[in-house]
């Protein structure tokens, strides 16, 4: 694996906020990028400036907020959009275009020099007055192979810093991205950026495939939110890349699950229970085998400790549980029973807990015990 720094470049507050239904005020923005920034987050793509003067003055409140982290505004590639994003006080810019025979006729009437020049005129235009330009090659993954790569060496030679290679559709598996990325790392000079949509449940899956190829920068959401059916999650990439991969972005782990509830409060979005990293069931054990093996040694059914991500554990009783774990947690609170008893609560636990569809509280489970 190559241990180049890996650029998580987060994205929730301008595709994360572009899923139907969201719609984030400026103090929740303002708690978003300030906690993405405190936990160490390099780069976030604050919005389009271009979308009006309501998003154009909540970017330059978070602009003037002196945050370490590199700020940047996403733009089509016109004039006008880099100009709001200079008048936002944007040093960063990401410029997009259509790359693919689907786009470019719905967008340019199938007009590929239109395209073209429109991308140089951008690029240039930005230079000139001294940003950072970014570009984007928007739906990469169904365009055609030589003409991708055609835009991206055309944008390097134009000064971009970074292109970004889009599965705007969701459509890649990881072997055909880990492909696709490989033959645009090994022709450019400048760093590969992967950002990768959810439709097949693969976008983490991808991601990693272009790390894996040598791209070297990330787009991610919390909690994996965006268009359609998401993004790649920052949660599952950061984790991902130090637990798999051995690779540490420098970000603070142990405040993802903080980050992630206040998105998720920000995006009246509960977290389901089973999402990887954060959702409330990642480290709570019900089942007797899982359980059994947890209060030996965490490491048996555990890929890492809760604590990494601040979270912790818990066992929970319920239909699955066994007689070690409902053993141990009547232990916990000072109670002993013989074999016998314990099989009659675990047979009422089992009751209940299918009756009620959950796992039980503490109390619910103390009230089955028998009262000597």
């Amino acid at each position: 694996m190559n241990n180049h720094t890996i650029t998580i470049n987060d994205t929730t507050l301008r595709d994360g906020e572009q899923a139907a239904g969201i719609a984030f005020n400026v103090e929740e923005k303002i708690a978003i990028a300030t906690l993405l920034d405190a936990i160490g987050v390099p780069e976030v793509e604050v919005g389009i400036p271009a979308m009006g003067q309501e998003e154009a003055e909540s970017i330059r409140t978070i602009v003037n907020l002196g945050l370490n982290t590199k700020l940047l505004g996403w733009n089509r590639a016109n004039l006008s959009d880099i100009q709001a994003s200079i008048n936002c006080g944007l040093q960063r810019v990401h410029v997009s275009v259509p790359v693919s025979e689907i786009q470019i006729t719905a967008k340019f009437g199938g007009q590929k020099q239109v395209m073209w020049e429109r991308l140089r005129d951008a690029i240039n235009f930005a230079c000139d007055r001294g940003l950072s330009v970014s570009v984007g090659g928007e739906d990469s993954t169904r365009a055609d192979e030589s003409f991708l790569l055609d835009v991206a060496l055309s944008a390097q030679e134009w000064g971009a810093f970074r292109f970004r290679f889009c599965d705007t559709v969701g459509i890649l598996d990881p072997v055909g991205t880990y492909n696709k990325v490989r033959q645009l790392v090994s022709h450019l000079s400048i760093p590969v950026e992967m950002h990768m949509h959810n439709d097949f449940g693969l976008a983490t899956a991808n991601t990693l495939a272009g790390i894996k190829a040598g791209a070297l920068s990330v787009n991610t959401t919390v909690n994996g939110m965006g268009e359609r059916a998401g993004n790649a999650a920052l949660e599952e990439i950061v984790m991902g890349l130090k637990c798999i991969y051995g690779i540490e972005t420098g970000i603070d782990t142990k405040r993802l699950l903080e980050l992630s509830r206040l998105v998720a409060k920000a995006t009246n979005s509960p977290v389901p229970p089973w999402k990887a990293i954060v959702g409330e069931n990642t480290f709570a054990h019900e089942s007797g085998i899982h359980a059994h093996g947890v209060l030996q040694n965490p490491v048996t059914y555990e890929p890492f400790a809760p604590e990494d991500v601040g979270w912790e554990r818990r066992l929970v009783v319920g239909k699955h549980s066994g007689r070690h774990l409902l053993v141990s947690v009547l232990q916990q609170h000072g109670i002993n029973l013989s074999g016998i008893e314990i099989q009659s609560v675990l047979d009422a636990v089992r009751h209940k807990s299918t009756q009620t569809k959950r796992s039980l509280t503490v109390e619910e489970l103390l009230s089955l015990v028998p009262q000597g």
